[in-house]
């Protein structure tokens, strides 16, 4: 969402306008807020129509994301060459991958500990080791695992990630959740909670029917962002989006991904793209770039 402003002569009209996709369309949400206004009442205005324009849109059904033939064609060009890793390589990405992963979320758990820690040099002492246990699990596991994508494969990653850290390990949310920046404005709302279990059906279903259609990095780039998009955990999505990423890659016989915790911030603007204009390219042209680093 961002502010419009419409000058006539001397006085400002400010609108808050929220964009978004439905049937292949983009639309488009305007609310108005006033005429020359404070920072503070703008403010005020702003997250009182961010609410509103939330409440109107979240009915809308969240998985949209449909390509043309011609469109895929295109997309095609957005492409790596194939590099399968060997055994030390594996053990090398589980590695950095659990370290970036989990220090995008927060975690204090530097590289040289990750290695420790998996190497069985040091025990875990708080919920950060013991995460950083799960995690490197969790890549076995996707590494390993034929299961098919579906609501219980995606819980039970969340559980191989959070056993013993947190209580509702395993669990989809029971609660709505807003994210907002540091200034307090919302830059996303996950689905409300009682479409969670429909919405992530729905995914599933999406990728069988497309998994032998779009090629196998925008199979997974739209599998992973439609995942963020209805956020359905309280916590650790982004640890499990980014293995849904890696295990749909993996299946498709491609070698899987490490998002570097210093590109994090470039990560979230795709992310925000995508949830507000289906923008799916920028979020490729960075996977693509992520691949490049590893």
């Amino acid at each position: 969402m961002f502010i419009e402003i419409r000058k006539r002569g001397k006085i400002k009209k400010y609108y808050l306008i929220h964009s978004y996709r439905e049937k292949g369309k983009v639309k488009r949400i305007s609310r108005y807020l006033g005429s020359n206004l404070s920072e503070k009442k703008l403010l005020q205005l702003r997250k009182k129509a961010e609410e509103l324009i939330l409440e109107e849109i979240k009915d809308k059904n969240i998985l949209e994301f449909e390509l043309t033939k011609k469109e895929i064609e295109e997309y095609k060009k957005f492409d790596i060459k194939i590099v399968h890793l060997q055994k030390e390589d594996w053990k090398r990405f589980t590695q950095i991958f659990t370290y970036n992963t989990n220090a995008i979320e927060g975690s204090t758990v530097t590289l040289s500990k990750v290695k420790e820690l998996l190497s069985g040099e040091e025990k875990p002492q708080d919920a950060d080791d013991l995460e950083t246990l799960n995690v490197a699990k969790a890549v076995n596991y996707i590494r390993q695992s034929k299961e098919k994508i579906s609501v219980s494969f995606i819980k039970k990653l969340h559980l191989i990630c959070f056993k013993g850290t947190k209580k509702f390990a395993g669990k989809l949310r029971n609660v709505e959740v807003v994210i907002r920046d540091s200034s307090g404005k919302v830059i996303h709302q996950g689905a409300p909670k009682e479409k969670v279990d429909k919405l992530l059906k729905e995914l599933s279903g999406w990728y069988k029917k497309h998994k032998n259609k779009y090629p196998p990095l925008l199979l997974s780039t739209v599998v992973h962002n439609q995942f963020e998009k209805v956020h359905p955990f309280q916590d650790g999505n982004g640890r499990v989006g980014r293995l849904l990423l890696n295990y749909v890659l993996i299946r498709h016989k491609y070698p899987p991904i490490n998002i570097r915790l210093k590109d994090r911030l470039r990560y979230y603007e795709c992310l925000q793209k995508y949830d507000r204009m289906n923008d799916i390219k920028s979020t490729l042209k960075f996977l693509i770039s992520q691949y490049k680093k590893f």
